[in-house]
């Protein structure tokens, strides 16, 4: 018997490894331009960073994340192809918070088993989402882990790197009092507090084929509408003559909801109230509180309820500041201003200090727009 064999009897299908390869190689290539070195498949992806050279001082940001259990939507429906999108979502645009350009990108996906077709659709997605946002897919690495995992589970994850000068770099540092504070708009539930969502579908008995009748599509559609891409649109602004420099700080809204994230990228000492009077969030975040007997306001620590991401800018800055983020494609609208000194610390909602950085406060006042 072959060593080929072997790990084959144990469960592990290197030819299928080898096939799923081949399948996505061309969208791969796809994302390489003149700085990747080398093709598809070596053991590193090699990547030229002549062109710091240039820098004064370049600054190498690094990201890493998964898509979480979006992925059990994923696999009941047997959709693979939007998920990578989901991934780069979660991944790159965490690299644009800081004023990075992202570079490149290495992806690892775990399963039970090589299905060729599915790791294609799920490489051919993230290499999609990739070439979108100017990000070369450099590497990666499927590990197929029989009796760990089911034969039709996976698991995805990846790790991005970008640039940015150090004296362009965003922060809390950056903010001052009277900056505004500017939603832009997501394109639905992105990658978090899906735990969520699959309890209450599954107290409410409904499956994801079943018709979701005020969203205009069966559910398991509505869920897997991929993450809207933030970073390719914000690296233009970033980029812009005049607006680039009148951005001080910008937060992705994933894990955590809107105030928390928010509030991580303000200078202690800082204060902002979100006025919820400025938008209505999506129909899914009705329908499922809906469903739940639950309130809009109750899940804001756990979905993005339509803002996908924040932009501090400062205040003369603003409208054309908006202006330009609609002319690349992103809905944004002014939801709050900065604010130092002394607030009410008693009034409920306020957050402060989430995952650890001692950062603003930002509570949300009013009530949603129809």
């Amino acid at each position: 018997m072959s060593a080929n064999s072997s790990y084959a009897a144990a469960g592990v299908d290197t030819a299928a490894g080898d096939l799923a390869v081949e399948l996505m190689k061309e969208a791969v290539a796809k994302t390489h331009g003149p700085n990747v070195l080398g093709g598809v498949g070596g053991f590193a992806g090699l990547y030229d960073l002549s062109f710091a050279k240039d820098y004064r001082r370049p600054l190498l940001a690094t990201s890493t994340d998964g898509v979480g259990t979006k992925i059990a939507i994923a696999q009941a429906l047997d959709v693979h192809d939007t998920i990578g999108q989901d991934l780069v979502g979660m991944v790159v645009d965490d690299i644009v918070v800081v004023g990075a350009t992202p570079l490149f990108m290495t992806d690892y996906i775990a399963c039970g088993r090589v299905v060729p077709e599915r790791i294609a659709a799920i490489v051919t997605g993230i290499a999609r989402a990739c070439a979108e946002t100017g990000t070369a897919l450099v590497g990666g690495e499927t590990a197929e882990h029989p009796g760990l995992m089911g034969v039709d589970d996976y698991d995805v994850a990846g790790a991005a790197v970008g640039v940015v000068e150090a004296d362009r770099a965003l922060g809390a540092e950056r903010v001052v009092d009277g900056d505004a504070v500017i939603a832009i708009e997501s394109s639905g539930l992105h990658s978090n507090g899906y735990s969520l969502v699959r309890h209450i579908l599954a107290n409410a008995n409904l499956a994801y084929t079943d018709a979701a009748a005020d969203l205009g599509t069966t559910w398991g559609e509505a869920l897997l509408e991929p993450t809207r891409l933030y970073s390719g649109p914000l690296v233009k602004l970033l980029a812009h003559e005049t607006l680039g420099t009148a951005v001080h700080s910008l937060s992705h809204v994933t894990g955590g909801g809107i105030a928390a994230n928010l509030a991580r990228v303000l200078p202690r000492g800082s204060w902002v109230e979100v006025d919820r009077s400025t938008w209505s969030p999506q129909p899914v975040f009705r329908v499922l509180n809906d469903l739940a007997g639950t309130t809009l306001e109750s899940t804001e620590g756990t979905w993005n309820l339509g803002i996908g991401f924040f932009a501090v800018v400062a205040a003369d800055a603003t409208a054309p500041v908006i202006a330009e983020l609609g002319t690349l494609g992103l809905p944004a609208w002014q939801v709050g201003t900065v604010a130092t000194g002394a607030y009410d610390d008693s009034a409920p909602g306020w957050e402060q200090g989430a995952k650890g950085v001692d950062g603003g406060a930002v509570r949300l006042v009013g009530a949603y727009a129809g």
